[in-house]
């Protein structure tokens, strides 16, 4: 009776894992296809060259490499690698200077910038110096010594 039960759990995880798998690959095929289309824009807007196109092909080449990086991750868990807090890092610091990129832009066209403004640029550059010191002691606790 114990061995049948144990075993029924054991068919039921391995169905589990495998509905897990086909998950990942779903979504790693959906981040491809928002990175294409990204690009595919991104592509578009050089063909009409301005002060504004160009923010927003910065912009989306940011989000494509913030896509595949969430890709990459995706990829090492299909791959049954160990898990890593780079990419997550990596990601957080390419939204901060999207976002700098973003709230820079807004406020070209601004005869006088808010204030608020400025302290999110700050503070997205606070963000940032965090991040990197995380990816660094990260990167530092990875070392085989």
């Amino acid at each position: 009776m114990i061995d049948n039960k144990y075993s029924l759990t054991e068919i039921f995880r391995k169905f589990l894992v495998k509905i897990d798998i086909i998950l990942h690959i779903v979504a790693a095929l959906l981040l491809l296809t928002a990175c294409f289309f990204i690009l595919f824009y991104s592509f578009q807007n050089i063909l009409n060259p301005g002060r504004e196109t160009i923010l927003h092909l910065i912009n989306d080449v940011l989000m494509a490499l913030i896509i595949l990086e969430l890709l990459w991750t995706v990829i090492r868990f299909l791959k049954k690698q160990q898990f890593s807090l780079g990419p997550f890092l990596a990601i957080g610091i390419i939204a901060a200077i999207r976002r700098i990129l973003l709230i820079e832009a807004q406020t070209s066209y601004m005869e006088h910038v808010p204030v608020e403004k400025l302290y999110e640029m700050g503070l997205s550059a606070l963000v940032i110096l965090i991040l990197m010191v995380a990816y660094f002691l990260s990167f530092k606790t990875q070392q085989p010594e």
